[in-house]
């Protein structure tokens, strides 16, 4: 095991001899930083003017994006589950044949072809339907758009068309891979962009009919027909559930009488609840028809389309008078009808239902007919928009890349298209829907880390309030050796990863699209929840026009609030750059390789180099940070040889390693001993790293470092993975130093923190000679109490209702010396399910204003005493306690409450989407009766 030494000042006196860094034969930086001091400005960081310019180039950025989608669209068929395979005789196979792939880097490594487009087809639709072919032809002309497009913008990634018959074209061509069974479930029209560019915001009340004679199979279907439902449901629609027999209940009690947004935690939390359903007693349809005109009469959701989702096998009483009282002339509502079961008894109850509300009836008699019967309310809720023609650009949520099976975060663009035929005009036809899809990383690169200052950050949100991109966001967890999105991934709200904002100011004025500023004194943690630090950031914020997001900075004052600018030549910066002992974080953006497909293979150093020489001219790179790197470079160029003499002079061997990082990315290192293989050549460690969706981030030892007072020595232990506990810190209570929990580092001011490594044993050497025999080192701590908003819990699988993600209860250790399991999928056990849930946990840090102390721990019969002294100018303390008296104990855990009703009932502020299309004059009849008359 190892300690990272940090030395605040370059011109710090050695301590073991005297000597000050900067004598012969050393050359010391600081000189040759003053060298170069008349090039050199300290600027000020303007928030507020910077989160402007980032939201102007993200929205140059996102205007590209929705351009590709506006192109007018006129409409070998290549299925993507059968290119390039054959039968038995060798001939390929109808709807295949050769279709050449070629691993590519910007699609995540995938297979593809970038000169064609190519068609899947769930297996539940038939790939020689005359509406697929038909559909597939007219669409042929979307392949030179694709190409076009991308040509024009190589950022792009997936380009699409959704089809409203169900097949899906997707550019660049890919081998479509079904699941172990053989069966293709994607289907276009239940992904989120498809059903938010299809239709307007909605309100929707499931009404579900749990009479008796709704047993077996039927309830199994009216359970699937629920889900298939709530997952047409996105973050700008309204949502509640009645259940029906011989009385009216919700599904949820917490939610009786009201709407509540249709977030994937609530519809998952829906689900749950959908599954516990049994049938009992007689149905009595006219009572829940009443209390669902009345949610959407006096409750404000969506304040669009409105519509009641009524599934039943069609034994009702007397019905007719609720819809005269409650919804005509004006057939506000649509009521929607499913018939389940194979009986056709009740067929026309259910039908004139349909029919005299503006809704649409369809009969569900098999499981697999759901999927397509749901569906068909989608075109209902379209016409409005499409007889109007409003092509509406909308953007999603954030989601896992489903399509490429990778792990990036990603949002959507898409428009819907129409049939433009005059004579279709009235019927209004929804094509389908054509979107591209934006990974949020390449978003974030326009905001870059490094302009932000160690702590500082730029973030994304909804309109709804939800986090598109922010450093704290963890979407996966842990379930065995996977890593699985969490069920709540999506719908995790600002203020809770913004904790500190108790009165949600912040969120309040980003969710409404103003531009402003305010400050907050917060709470972080690093190194995964196990260091705490306070700091006092500086919010600034503007909308991101045209789309529904807003940008946020975070700037800290102090080192945050400045930028280090100096300036060098090229031709000096690159003979320095040039050094065996120097790399540059290679997770960075130095230049942009991935737009070329010849520079994808350099790395970021080979990048700058190859575009400083002029052998790669055609390289888009960072100016700025180009200028900085190469002024770091020189400025710490003689640490080489400094570093050189002292070991040769002053120091001993065991010091393993020295390194130097700036806030360039840059670092320089040199080892003194055989350990090539314990450390890494590299700015950030594979702990730092863990989090893909945070980008050009700075690790844990330079950010402790940042916060650091200058001059002081600081010891840090890396923490250890331990094997079957998942991540864990644990404090060492045995005859040695217990060192390796204590974590600081030292800045040197504004610019660099420098480090040396060596071995615990060294330290521990100095300091053992300090303990008495038969005492026992320790360290003294305060509890400091963080949240964690995103946090997986153990949740019994055989009590389902109290697996709720709303109403979780989730425990953790309160004591630094017990295991603290950050994430609890390292012990599930069979029989347990995780689930989202909030959680409570302690960071430790030590007292500073504690120098020396002594007193006496009463234990039962016996008491012992103890001292504790501060170790100078570091961030040790030594505490010698008698070992003969056990005082150990075990603390009882800390449980946070549970969310109640009234929490769970809250409906935070949200900016509504600007556009509704929930009438049209000439929707002036049923899908019915329109159905019939088209065929």
């Amino acid at each position: 095991r190892r300690i990272h030494l940090t030395v605040a000042k370059l011109d710090v006196m050695y301590k073991k001899n005297k000597k000050p860094l900067t004598d012969e034969p050393t050359v010391s930086a600081l000189k040759k930083y003053k060298d170069v001091e008349s090039v050199v400005k300290i600027e000020e960081v303007d928030g507020a003017e910077l989160v402007k310019t980032f939201a102007e180039e993200m929205e140059e950025m996102l205007g590209r994006k929705m351009k590709s989608v506006k192109n007018n669209y006129t409409f070998d068929y290549y299925n993507s589950l059968v290119i390039n395979k054959v039968d038995e005789d060798g001939n390929a196979l109808p709807l295949g044949g050769e279709f050449p792939l070629e691993e590519n880097e910007h699609f995540n490594k995938l297979p593809v072809n970038t000169q064609l487009s190519n068609i899947q087809v769930p297996t539940n639709v038939y790939n020689r339907d005359p509406d697929i072919l038909n559909g597939v032809y007219m669409s042929e002309a979307l392949n030179e758009v694709f190409i076009d497009n991308f040509q024009k913008d190589p950022t792009l990634t997936w380009q699409y068309f959704g089809s409203s018959t169900g097949f899906f074209r997707l550019y660049p061509g890919i081998q479509w891979i079904p699941d172990d069974n053989g069966v293709v479930t994607f289907d276009s029209r239940n992904r989120n962009w498809y059903i938010q560019a299809a239709t307007s915001p909605k309100d929707v009340v499931i009404v579900v009919d749990v009479s008796g004679s709704m047993k077996g199979l039927r309830l199994t279907i009216a359970k699937h027909t629920i889900n298939t439902i709530l997952d047409t449901l996105g973050e700008n629609d309204f949502v509640n559930i009645i259940a029906y027999s011989d009385y009216v209940r919700y599904v949820e009690p917490c939610f009786k009488g009201m709407l509540v947004q249709a977030d994937l935690d609530n519809r998952e939390h829906f689900k749950l609840l959908v599954d516990e359903l049994h049938v009992k007693g007689e149905g009595k349809v006219k009572k829940a028809m009443k209390e669902s005109f009345k949610i959407l009469n006096e409750v404000c959701g969506s304040l669009c389309n409105q519509a009641i989702m009524l599934i039943t096998d069609g034994a009702m009483e007397d019905f007719q008078d609720v819809f005269k009282d409650f919804n005509w002339p004006d057939r506000r509502v649509r009521v929607f009808t499913y018939l389940i079961g194979r009986e056709m008894t009740f067929a026309d109850n259910v039908k004139w239902i349909a029919c005299n509300n503006k809704g649409y009836y369809t009969h569900v008699s098999t499981l697999a007919d759901v999927q397509e019967n749901v569906m068909e309310y989608l075109h209902v809720l379209s016409r409005p928009m499409v007889i109007n023609h409003d092509h509406d650009i909308i953007w999603t949520e954030a989601y896992m890349d489903s399509v490429a099976q990778s792990l990036l975060l990603m949002t959507s663009v898409a428009m819907p298209v129409f049939s433009k035929k005059k004579e279709t005009l009235s019927h209004g036809i929804l094509l389908g829907v054509v979107g591209t899809d934006v990974a949020l990383r390449e978003l974030m690169r326009l905001a870059p880390r490094y302009k932000l200052g160690v702590h500082g950050y730029a973030y994304l949100i909804t309109n709804n309030g939800y986090i598109l991109s922010h450093p704290d966001l963890r979407p996966l967890y842990k379930e065995g050796k996977k890593l699985k999105p969490k069920p709540n991934y999506n719908s995790v709200d600002l203020s809770e990863v913004e904790w500190e904002d108790t009165e949600e100011k912040l969120r309040t004025a980003m969710v409404k699209g103003e531009t402003g500023g305010m400050s907050l004194d917060v709470r972080t943690s690093v190194d995964k929840g196990t260091r705490v630090m306070f700091l006092k950031n500086d919010y600034s914020y503007t909308v991101i026009n045209e789309t529904p997001f807003s940008l946020g900075i975070v700037l800290t004052r102090g080192y945050g609030q400045y930028i280090f600018i100096g300036n060098v030549s090229v031709e000096e910066g690159l003979h320095d750059l040039l050094a065996p002992d120097l790399t540059i974080a290679n997770e960075w953006t130095y230049c942009e390789t991935d737009i070329d497909p010849a520079h994808r293979k350099l790395s970021q150093l080979q990048a700058v180099v190859g575009y400083l020489t002029g052998k790669e001219p055609d390289l888009d790179c960072d100016a700025l940070l180009l200028q900085q790197t190469l002024f770091d470079a020189v400025v710490t160029a003689p640490m080489e040889a400094y570093w050189t003499a002292l070991m040769l002079n002053t120091m001993d061997d065991r010091v393993e390693t020295v390194f130097l990082g700036t806030r360039s990315g840059l670092m320089r290192f040199q080892r003194y001993t055989g350990i090539e293989k314990r450390i890494a050549k590299s700015f950030l460690t594979s702990t730092d790293k863990e989090n893909m969706f945070t980008l050009d981030h700075f690790p844990v030892w330079y950010r402790r470092a940042a916060e650091y007072p200058a001059g002081q020595f600081l010891y840090y232990m890396p923490r250890q993975e331990t094997r079957g506990r998942g991540h864990t810190f644990t404090e060492q209570t045995s005859t040695h130093t217990g060192t390796q929990n204590t974590i600081c580092t030292v800045l040197f001011p504004i610019f660099s923190a420098v480090f040396s490594r060596f071995s615990q044993k060294s330290l521990s050497d100095r300091l053992i000679s300090l303990q008495p025999a038969g005492y026992n080192c320790s360290f003294l701590f305060t509890s400091v109490s963080l949240f964690d908003y995103q946090a997986m819990c153990k949740m019994n699988s055989h009590s389902v209702s109290s697996a709720r993600p709303l109403l979780s209860v989730c425990t953790v250790c309160s004591l630094c010396i017990q295991y603290y399991q950050h994430d609890a999928s390292a012990h599930k056990k069979k029989g347990d399910i995780l689930q989202p849930c909030d959680t409570e946990y302690p960071s430790f840090v030590y007292e500073p204003s504690v120098k020396e102390t002594n007193s006496i721990i009463k234990c039962g019969r016996c008491q012992k005493m103890f001292v504790v002294q501060q170790i100078p100018e570091s961030n040790l303390l030594l505490l010698v306690v008698q070992a003969d008296c056990d005082c150990s104990r075990q603390f009882p855990p800390i449980n946070m409450e549970p969310k109640e009703c009234d929490r769970m009932r809250s409906q935070k502020i949200r900016r509504r989407p600007e556009s509704c299309h929930a009438y049209h004059p000439q929707v002036s009849f049923s899908l019915l009766e329109l159905k019939r008359l088209l065929e």
